[in-house]
C-alpha cells in the first residue's frame, strides 16, 4: 500500500469538509485499478466518516453532536486542555474509513461522500490516505 498525505485547514471550531474529490484524485493518480483506499485521521479531536454532504444534514449532524456531548461540562480532561467535548465526539465519528477501489475510483453509493469532521478548530490537519491493490 502506498500512502499519501492530504493537508486540510479548518476555519471553524466544528466544521465538516467533503474530501471525496481529493480522495478520487489520489486514487486516480495512484494507478491502482482494483484494490482498497484507507483514509485515516491522525488526530484525536477530529474524525472521518462516510455520509451524505447535503448542507441541512451536515447542520443536523453538528447539532446532534452538540446535544449528545455539550461543549461545556464537568469534564476532567478540561483541567489540562479545554477540548474534552472534541475528543468524545471524535470517538463517535471514528478515525478511519476503508473503501473498495474499482476502475480506479473509490466505490461510494449515489449520495455517499467522504467527510472530514473537525471538532476542535480552526486548525491545520492531515489525513493519511493509503491506496493499494
Amino acid at each position: 500500500m502506498r500512502w499519501h498525505l492530504l493537508d486540510l485547514s479548518s476555519t471553524r471550531r466544528v466544521q465538516i469538509i467533503d474530501v471525496t474529490e481529493s480522495l478520487r484524485r489520489i486514487c486516480r493518480e495512484s494507478g491502482v485499478r482494483e484494490g482498497l483506499a484507507v483514509v485515516v485521521c491522525e488526530h484525536t479531536t477530529a474524525g472521518v466518516c462516510v455520509n451524505e454532504a447535503e448542507p441541512n444534514l451536515l447542520t443536523d449532524l453538528q447539532r446532534a453532536l452538540e446535544r449528545l456531548i455539550p461543549e461545556e461540562g464537568d469534564y476532567r480532561h478540561n483541567r489540562l486542555d479545554d477540548n474534552t467535548d472534541a475528543h468524545l465526539r471524535a470517538v463517535l465519528i471514528g478515525h478511519s474509513v476503508t473503501l473498495p477501489i474499482q476502475d480506479g475510483v473509490p466505490v461510494l453509493g449515489t449520495w455517499q461522500r467522504v467527510l472530514f469532521v473537525e471538532l476542535d478548530g480552526p486548525r491545520r490537519r492531515r489525513l493519511r490516505v493509503g491506496v493499494g491493490g
